[in-house]
């Protein structure tokens, strides 16, 4: 403790404030070291500055600590026995752990630093340390961490979560998605409400050549069938009462890029034989005007319907039906998937603990067993929202206990 106290008293009288600058509260770090020396004077130090450390003597252990509790870096020797620093960099790795990885060393070159970095470490620090250079370390990696943190959100809100699961069915539908994608293809999408319609839809826009460009959705059951003309087609100034000014529709807003029409099955009659000319002929006319409009859009569709009983009852275009489903993709129930449930209930609590700021709990394997046996008539979305209940309404874990009390 002195020896940090005396550092920073150092660097405060000579003018250097790098300290006063840094944003340490509540961020965790690990420090894997077999020499217990460095390891408890680095610990020291870095305690000493405001941070949360973590110890680790060696490579295995530090891999365990590293899946199980969420460090802003991991401070990692090279050489140990057992595991060594490189494989330890592998194996976090491939858990997927986001921490940002900083390697020491006291027998380092050039090309072991390459070969780090290479390996996806964020720096590489020689021994002795200097503590200069530990902190700007520390805040450079821990910032991009955070970055790359938010992109990955970002990502997430423009484009939905990614697909779970490692049923035969999830696995039938990423191949057929890897399949489609690439092709201009017009796909329709089946399933129930609640499945994940439109991860499939947005999986086949990010896989297609059309990525760069817009991706438009249109959830037709939520527009009133006096305005989805509109909505879908645009309409000219003075086309009727409200129209003030020119409105591009959805469909020259995807031009170039990808058109999502949710629940398809609820659009009108009329609006279906509009959309099936601009399928036809690549144009389209706004509403107010006789002018014709060259789009070139990918159209991709889904409902909960059984359109083939729709088109019976005359309340869907047979022709349409045919035009859309080049490529038919059933989306299966939470029910016809069940062994990807526990898969979903951790990433669920991933997910909502990362973006609530909730502290992390582990679900009982009584409790994941009562789930998986439920009945999920609400399929995903409902499975998200009693995960999020129990979250909030359980303690320190979620137990068989929780689940009959909130869910059953």
């Amino acid at each position: 403790m002195q020896r940090a106290k005396f550092v920073r008293y150092l660097y405060w009288n000579t003018g250097f404030d790098l300290f006063m600058n840094f944003e340490m509260n509540g961020m965790k770090l690990l420090i894997i070291d077999d020499e217990r020396s460095i390891r408890n004077s680095l610990k020291e130090i870095l305690m000493d500055e405001g941070y949360d450390v973590d110890v680790a003597e060696d490579g295995l252990k530090g891999c365990e600590m590293a899946e199980k509790e969420k460090y802003n870096a991991i401070f990692c020797d090279i050489k140990m026995p057992q595991m060594d620093g490189l494989e330890v960099l592998g194996r976090l790795n491939e858990e997927g752990i986001d921490s940002a990885v900083i390697m020491i060393s006291g027998h380092g070159d050039i090309d072991t630093a390459v070969e780090c970095i290479k390996k996806g470490a964020f720096d590489f620090i020689q021994k002795p340390l200097d503590l200069n250079r530990i902190l700007i370390t520390i805040k450079n990696a821990t910032d991009k961490v955070s970055l790359v943190k938010e992109t990955r959100m970002l990502k997430k809100k423009v484009y939905g979560q990614e697909m779970i699961g490692e049923s035969e069915a999830i696995q039938h539908i990423r191949e057929m998605i890897d399949k489609v994608a690439p092709t201009d293809a017009r796909v329709l999408i089946t399933g129930s409400n609640g499945t994940g319609k439109e991860l499939v839809a947005r999986s086949l826009h990010q896989k297609s050549n059309r990525s760069s460009m817009p991706y438009v959705e249109v959830n037709c059951a939520a527009i009133p069938s006096e305005l989805i003309e509109s909505e879908l087609f645009g309409h000219e100034k003075g086309a009727f009462t409200s129209a003030i000014k020119q409105h591009k529709g959805k469909f020259e807003q995807a031009d170039g890029g990808t058109l999502f029409l949710d629940e398809i099955g609820d659009m009108s009659l009329a609006a279906q034989a509009k959309v099936l000319r601009v399928l036809q002929e690549k144009k389209l006319s706004r509403v107010g005007s006789d002018k014709d409009i060259t789009v070139d859009v990918r159209v991709l569709a889904a409902t909960n319907k059984n359109l083939k009983e729709e088109i019976e009852k005359g309340n869907f275009r047979e022709d349409l039906y045919h035009r859309l489903s080049v490529i038919v993709i059933k989306v299966p129930t939470l029910d016809e998937r069940k062994s990807d449930i526990p898969l979903l209930v951790k990433y669920f609590i991933d997910q909502i603990c990362s973006e609530t700021g909730m502290s992390y709990r582990e679900i009982e394997p009584d409790a994941m067993t009562l789930l998986v046996g439920k009945t999920w008539t609400g399929n995903i979305r409902e499975l998200r929202n009693v995960v999020e209940r129990l979250l909030i309404l359980s303690g320190s874990s979620i137990t068989a206990q929780d689940v009959k009390d909130y869910v059953l």
